[in-house]
């Protein structure tokens, strides 16, 4: 099995970290969450229940590309919301074989995943504004969706199934 370069993408409470994770054990290969390469001052805003803007975004994904380029001989798997399709764009730059796993869930869905998760620095109340900026993975990009409404070992399987077609 091919060992992939995985941006593990979705909003705030899709479960990237936890899928991200478990998709890099499976693989073997190293696992890096996003949210630890946050300048200080991005998650005082979020903490604060401040989204952040595109000029706040850019330098962290600078990072988070850097650490993709970085993996692109061996393999890894980022967890990173990459709402935008520029975003994604940014990270291509860097890692021109990163490929996205999507994880979709509707509203609903999502706010009771973030209710099981108390003390994360993302507040509840910014889920509506990444719903807003989130732009799904299009025709043209190298990745795919799945719905996260399943158990953590049955997204990894379809994954995983995925990757091998």
């Amino acid at each position: 099995m091919a060992k992939p370069v995985l941006v593990v993408m979705g909003v705030s409470g899709s479960g990237k970290s936890t899928i991200g994770a478990a998709i890099a054990g499976r693989l073997r290969v190293p696992f890096e969450d996003a949210d630890d390469l946050h300048p200080q001052a991005n998650i005082d805003k979020m903490t604060a229940g401040i989204a952040l803007d595109d000029d706040d975004r850019y330098p962290w994904l600078e990072a988070v590309g850097e650490w993709l380029a970085r993996h692109a001989d061996r393999g890894g798997v980022m967890s990173c919301s990459a709402l935008k399709r520029k975003y994604r764009d940014q990270l291509r730059r860097h890692c021109a074989e990163a490929t996205f796993l999507h994880l979709v869930g509707t509203r609903e869905v999502i706010a009771r995943r973030q209710a099981s998760r108390p003390g994360h620095f993302m507040p509840a109340s910014l889920l509506d504004s990444q719903f807003n900026t989130l732009e799904p993975l299009e025709a043209d990009e190298a990745g795919c969706a799945i719905d996260v409404d399943q158990p953590v070992d049955a997204i990894v399987e379809e994954y995983v199934r995925v990757l091998g077609e």
